[in-house]
């Protein structure tokens, strides 16, 4: 399932999110014409190794310094390839929107920040022995999905359903199909941690269930009351 654009009406212009936007792929843009080592060296550095903060020896061997916790929040701004970013930023820029809408944009750069916070935490105590950087911004905006299953739950999301060659167009329920997307990482988490255990994940599934339930608690604190909106 492949969301195009959802229905919820935008009020104002979502600087923030399109900043968001903006800055994730404007370093991976100019990551991409950097040399190996040095981009090598940047997803150590500025990606959240596990392994970094669980085992002081780890980066110790690999000369990596000690950054008080930063890369939690740096991870955010990272990406691994192309598909990575245009699949990140393009729910960032179909459902964040509203949620900026709602909340005003530094309440909803708070939100988002915890979000991804609280996301990579979450990777880091179920996975805490990976030593390769979990990096992207999916954790943060599972947490602004997070916020749109309660805020527009009936909201219609207009997707693409690929079905052997034939595309299907659909209208769905937000909360069908967000619920859908929190079942498929439940799912993919529980399953690399019984099945691959001690193989290094090519998705952070627990970031973005960590995201998301951060989301679902959090938004509340932030959302403007109606009368100011």
């Amino acid at each position: 399932m492949i969301p195009i654009r959802d229905t919820a009406p935008c009020y104002n212009k979502p600087l923030v999110t399109w900043a968001i936007i903006v800055i994730c792929s404007v370093i991976f843009v100019t990551m991409q014409f950097l040399p190996d080592d040095a981009n090598f060296k940047l997803l150590y550095q500025f990606g959240m190794v596990p392994a970094r903060y669980s085992n002081p020896q780890w980066p110790i061997s690999f000369g990596i310094p000690f950054d008080g916790y930063l890369s939690f929040l740096t991870n955010l701004f990272l990406h691994g390839n192309w598909g990575h970013l245009l699949v990140n930023m393009w729910f960032l820029w179909i459902f964040a929107d509203n949620i900026e809408d709602r909340m005003g944009r530094l309440p909803f750069l708070l939100f988002y920040l915890i979000c991804g916070l609280l996301a990579t935490t979450m990777q880091w105590l179920f996975d805490p022995s990976l030593n390769v950087p979990v990096v992207g911004a999916s954790g943060a905006i599972a947490g602004v999905l997070g916020a749109y299953f309660f805020l527009y739950p009936m909201e219609r999301v207009i997707i693409w359903v690929p079905i052997f060659f034939f595309p299907v167009i659909l209208e769905v329920p937000a909360i069908a199909f967000l619920g859908i997307w929190v079942i498929l990482q439940l799912h993919d988490a529980t399953t690399a941690t019984l099945y691959q255990e001690g193989l290094p994940a090519n998705v952070a599934w627990w970031a973005h269930l960590g995201g998301f339930i951060a989301g679902t608690i959090l938004y509340r604190f932030f959302v403007k009351p109606l009368r100011e909106q």
